[in-house]
């Protein structure tokens, strides 16, 4: 099934894609929008061209495991892709994930403004790594 992850941000939102056999996460984006809606709607663009069958959205969770503004923003962010798409969307513990590009990013040496442009998808592409390793182990 062909997958896309959404790490939503304030001003950049990344997303990311795997084949249909959900072996591979890419990166496919970073979209720079700060109105949910004209965001919504550029989404909705990407799933189609893509021929997504599933949304994955980044859960910001606080470390002690509780949800704050930022989580309640994604859900209701989720809700609205929903209603675009008609696809089911799920919410997956983005925790770290920013971290984790981060040092990626470290060891490919990518910096500058070239860094700023890549590091949401790259998050994006954890978040839907996460997700599909969790399908993996739920599958056994």
């Amino acid at each position: 099934m062909i997958i896309i992850s959404v790490d939503l941000g304030l001003a950049r939102t990344g997303l990311a894609y795997c084949d249909k056999g959900e072996l591979l996460a890419s990166p496919l984006c970073v979209i720079e929008e700060r109105e949910l809606d004209v965001l919504a709607e550029k989404i909705a663009q990407k799933v189609n061209e893509v021929r997504a069958e599933l949304i994955v959205v980044g859960l910001p969770k606080n470390m002690d495991g509780s949800e704050g503004e930022s989580a309640v923003r994604a859900r209701e962010f989720a809700d609205k892709l929903h209603q675009l798409t008609g696809l089911e969307c799920v919410m997956q513990d983005e925790r770290g994930t920013t971290v984790t590009a981060t040092g990626y990013l470290n060891n490919t040496n990518t910096r500058g403004k070239k860094r700023k442009k890549i590091i949401d998808s790259v998050a994006a592409t954890i978040i839907l790594e996460d997700y599909m390793r969790k399908r993996r182990l739920s599958s056994m």
